[in-house]
């Protein structure tokens, strides 16, 4: 089932866990692409300064000031795409970062836009997730909770208790690193590599 606009309409912390153990849908000409979201961040407007829309609204973040529910994403580094979910009441600008998922159906087709035959390593990371799904910028702004969208968040079926999700500090920023606004799936093998998975 297809997660409601009112499932985005919450804290973005509260949906940054719930989305943990979700499942994301990818179609590409005609293959469903699918996999678990195991690794989650929450951005918060303007009280977070890592967050995009920090301070003030841009042509870059305007998307994140609409209403819950939309995707927003936006080219980093020169190299990568990063696919969030933007969160709450419209002028916010709050999102949730989808940082990794655990791959489930279309995994040929993944491999093969990834470049790799190492499952582990295909979706481990925001800039990987979206090369693995081909998201690109003409995905900003889809409507995720829409039947007729190239890319839909559901609910699977994977229940995930609190006990299995782990809080931790974000990663990869150099503003509001002590904020626990990390999520993920402990134990798992898809979540992106780093020091702070092992609190």
């Amino acid at each position: 089932m297809i997660l409601p606009k009112e499932f985005y309409l919450k804290d973005t912390n509260v949906v940054a866990k719930k989305l943990i153990g979700k499942t994301i849908l990818r179609k590409q000409n005609g293959i469903n692409l699918t996999g678990i979201i195991v690794e989650t961040e929450a951005y918060i407007g303007i009280n977070d300064p890592a967050c995009h829309a920090f301070q003030k609204i841009t042509p870059r973040n305007k998307i994140m000031f609409e209403e819950g529910g939309i995707s927003y994403v936006y080219f980093i580094y020169g190299n990568y795409y990063c696919f969030n979910i933007v969160t709450g009441k419209a002028g916010l600008g709050n999102a949730v970062l989808i940082r990794a998922i655990q791959p489930l159906k279309g995994i040929e087709h993944i491999k093969l836009n990834r470049k790799t035959t190492k499952e582990t390593d295909m979706t481990n990371g925001p800039g990987k997730l979206c090369m693995a799904l081909n998201i690109t910028k003409i995905d900003n702004g889809i409507k995720l909770y829409s039947p007729k969208s190239p890319i839909q968040i559901k609910s699977g079926k994977n229940n995930v208790s609190d006990s299995e999700i782990l809080r931790t500090k974000r990663i990869g920023i150099t503003k509001g690193t002590d904020l626990l606004y990390r999520y993920i799936l402990k134990n798992n093998t898809f979540i992106t590599p780093h020091k702070f998975n092992k609190i």
